[in-house]
């Protein structure tokens, strides 16, 4: 399922805490975005089309729910990343990013532990 960018950070919301309604919504992201009601509204629209969320009637408000996992979502995009831009290779894509020396010391030493762990696994 393809979620922009903008209705990415409404999914990040309501995967924090949910259901929460459209004004919820805006309050939480107010601080990071100059939006407004509409434009929320609009967002979560757009989800609800394409069955990311839910929403249930609460009164006079909608209340809604998040229908994927963040995790789901994650594994999705990543696997269209690897797709797109390496041919579904992650060795590549490592590679790629130690050139780039965008891997730090951290990384490295995490990297070297869950290869540990995969090659014990098998």
């Amino acid at each position: 399922m393809q979620i922009s960018e903008a209705e990415s950070l409404v999914m990040e919301v309501l995967w924090e805490r949910a259901p929460r309604s459209a004004e919820d919504v805006m309050a939480e992201l107010a601080a990071s975005r100059d939006w407004r009601e509409g434009t929320v509204k609009t967002l979560l629209n757009r989800l609800l089309r394409k069955g990311a969320v839910r929403a249930e009637k609460d009164g006079r408000r909608y209340l809604y729910h998040p229908l994927i996992s963040r995790e789901d979502w994650v594994t999705g995009q990543s696997r269209h990343l690897l797709d797109r831009l390496f041919d579904g290779r992650l060795a590549p894509m490592v590679a790629h990013f130690s050139r780039s020396k965008a891997l730090s010391r951290k990384d490295i030493a995490e990297l070297r532990k869950l290869l540990e762990e995969l090659d014990d696994g098998r």
